[in-house]
């Protein structure tokens, strides 16, 4: 995957893709596709909504047609790059879960899992939630629990082995997203912020980074130290991946292409002594020319480095010429 956005997303004709065919396929995309405006209109506004965005069903089809494919690959991709570095979740406690992105995204990453539990506070969202997963091949998608929930400054979250909020923290006023973080760091023994990939939602998980930190955990991804972010200036720390498009996204978002890169930033923070972190990661498309790739590299020292790799050093340039933006950098 020599320098482009890495393809970890399932193929759209999956099974999210089919099951948002099931409960999509009746909706008239001309009736979908003014409310789809409004929604990226309103989520980039920079504003915090003082009401759930999704308030009709109409709201909630738009969003999961034109959003819920980009959020589950951003978040599949992150749980498959922590996997590895974590003991397998058991339960899953899913915060503002829209319509189940993160859910299923678990499903496919820890089989293990056993009892999903999604907070939303938006009701067309929670049922079309509902009605998505219950078709679905995973036993915890069709068990898993959808419960009305406002997060607020006293929230109290109940006991989970991984809790996630994604697409969430930039909806929220600043105390009530601090003290969901401090909430979701008391109740989770695996703490999962994923944000957009710009400097905004960047700063945001940074700032979720200290406070988790704060609160004891242990970060286990992206970040190889618990050091301060050396990615800094005009600059900030995001990933991608490429996600296919199905004819209802490109007809909704009139795009002409079959796929689109999502951008996203994330933090993944564990408690106890059982984490492990990558030796490095590499935080941008690794630049190649003849005889030689250059790896941009968050170490574990804190610093940020340019990592040449030349055709010398065979086995780790080849390494190297299969690396993508996001992987461990050195091959463990």
């Amino acid at each position: 995957m020599r320098g482009v956005v890495p393809d970890l997303s399932p193929d759209p004709a999956g099974a999210l893709g089919d099951a948002l065919d099931r409960a999509l396929d009746g909706v008239p995309a001309g009736r979908l596709a003014p409310v789809v405006e409004r929604l990226i209109r309103d989520y980039r506004s920079g504003s915090v909504p003082g009401a759930p965005i999704l308030r009709t069903a109409d709201d909630a089809a738009a969003y999961a047609a034109y959003r819920m494919p980009a959020t589950h690959a951003a978040v599949l991709d992150v749980l498959e790059r922590a996997a590895a570095r974590l003991v397998a979740p058991s339960s899953l406690l899913d915060l503002g879960g829209g319509t189940g992105a993160a859910v299923w995204a678990a499903a496919g990453v820890w089989p293990e899992l056993t009892a999903a539990t999604v907070l939303e506070a938006a009701a067309p969202a929670r049922a079309l939630g509902q009605r998505l997963a219950g078709g679905a091949p995973s036993p915890l998608l069709r068990a898993a629990r959808w419960e009305p929930a406002v997060l607020g400054t006293s929230t109290t979250l109940p006991a989970a082995d991984l809790v996630t909020a994604c697409y969430l923290l930039g909806e929220l006023p600043g105390p009530v997203r601090d003290a969901v973080v401090d909430a979701a760091a008391r109740a989770a023994r695996v703490v999962v912020l994923v944000e957009p990939g710009t400097p905004a939602g960047h700063a945001r998980i940074l700032a979720a980074r200290d406070r988790l930190l704060a609160a004891g955990l242990t970060v286990a991804a992206p970040c190889p130290h618990a050091d301060a972010c050396p990615v800094t200036g005009d600059d900030w720390c995001h990933f991608a991946v490429r996600v296919g498009r199905s004819s209802r996204h490109r007809v909704l978002k009139a795009g002409s292409l079959g796929h689109e890169d999502e951008k996203f930033s994330y933090v993944v923070a564990a408690r106890g002594d059982a984490v492990t972190r990558a030796p490095g990661r590499i935080v941008r498309h690794p630049r190649t020319r003849k005889g030689l790739v250059t790896l941009r590299v968050c170490q574990a020292d804190g610093t940020l480095r340019d990592t040449p790799v030349p055709r010398s050093r065979a086995e780790l340039f080849r390494d190297a010429r299969d690396a993508a933006w996001g992987d461990a950098w050195p091959p463990e």
